[in-house]
């Protein structure tokens, strides 16, 4: 889904919901917001605070994280904490569609699109829960870091049979 699409949707949800919940509605909340729906992907919040610096946008640390609990609260972004990295966030929106591989090795994610999965983890039935969205984690080795263990274990063998 296109980002502009995907902020003019969100736009108007959160000034309703800005509205519902008697808080104020800053300028900052919206271009927060909008470059949020520019990232493709998840981010943290040093990668924001560059794309603010690229436009020469000044937002404070505390504008910031204010802003991104608002949204975590009002269900338009999720948090994810990947392997022992630093917080990151998603639209709700971008992680309902992707699966995340973690490389349990070097911490590197990447996103899958998989439609038959999602399909298949959303046609569970739970008894005494609704689910309103779910997102999913597949732990494993990158191929990046199978290469280095298995050329690792060979350089090993070949040392021992040299002894």
């Amino acid at each position: 889904m296109e980002s502009s699409k995907i902020y003019t949707e969100l736009e108007a949800k959160l000034t309703q919901y800005i509205a519902e919940k008697k808080l104020r509605k800053t300028e900052e909340r919206y271009i927060i917001l909008k470059q949020i729906c520019s990232f493709s992907s998840h981010f943290d919040i040093c990668m924001l605070e560059q794309r603010f610096n690229e436009i020469n946008y000044f937002v404070s640390r505390a504008t910031l994280y204010n802003t991104i609990e608002l949204l975590v609260k009002a269900g338009f972004l999720i948090t994810h904490q990947f392997a022992s990295k630093s917080t990151h966030y998603e639209l709700r929106i971008l992680a309902e569609i992707y699966s995340h591989l973690i490389c349990t090795a070097c911490g590197a994610v990447r996103e899958v699109r998989d439609v038959a999965l999602k399909k298949n983890v959303s046609n569970i039935k739970i008894t005494r829960f609704t689910p309103a969205f779910s997102t999913i984690y597949v732990y494993g080795i990158c191929s990046k870091c199978k290469y280095k263990m298995q050329k690792k274990s060979n350089n090993n063998n070949k040392d021992i049979t040299r002894k």
